[in-house]
C-alpha cells in the first residue's frame, strides 16, 4: 500500500519561499512519477508540477514556471516542491500524488486522473 504525507506548508508574505516535502512509503518509490497539485477554495484541483521516475524530466504549469522547482530524492523516498516568490494567488491546499509508470524517463502526466495515490494535503497561504 502506498502512502504519501505532505509537510512544510504555512503562511508566508508575498515574495517569500516555502519548501514542501512529500514522504513516500510502500512499494518502490522509483516506480512512480510524482506530481504536485493544488486546490484553492471554490476552484478545481489543478496541476502544479511533475517529475519523472528518473528525476530527469520535469514539467510545470505556466503559472508557476520559473518560481517553483520539483525534485526527488530516491534515498529518502521523498519528493519536494521548492516555492519561491510566492504570490497571494498561490494560496491553496497542496497535494502530493504518485503515478505508476513503466517508463523511467517519460514526462510526468498532468491529468489528476493519472495519479492513483494521493496525500491529504498541506495548506499554503501567501499573504499580501
Amino acid at each position: 500500500q502506498v502512502q504519501l504525507v505532505e509537510s512544510g506548508g504555512g503562511t508566508v508574505q508575498a515574495g517569500g519561499s516555502l519548501r514542501l516535502s512529500c514522504a513516500y512509503s510502500g512499494r518502490t518509490f522509483g516506480s512512480y512519477a510524482m506530481g504536485w497539485f493544488r486546490q484553492a477554495p471554490g476552484k478545481e484541483r489543478e496541476f502544479v508540477a511533475g517529475i519523472s521516475r528518473s528525476g530527469g524530466s520535469t514539467y510545470y504549469a505556466d503559472s508557476v514556471k520559473g518560481r517553483f522547482t520539483i525534485s526527488r530524492q530516491h534515498a529518502q523516498s521523498t519528493a519536494y516542491l521548492q516555492m519561491n516568490n510566492l504570490k497571494p494567488e498561490d494560496t491553496a491546499v497542496y497535494y502530493c500524488a504518485a503515478s505508476y509508470s513503466s517508463n523511467y524517463y517519460t514526462t510526468p502526466p498532468t491529468e489528476w486522473s493519472s495519479y492513483a495515490y494521493w496525500g491529504r494535503g498541506t495548506q499554503v497561504t501567501g499573504s499580501s
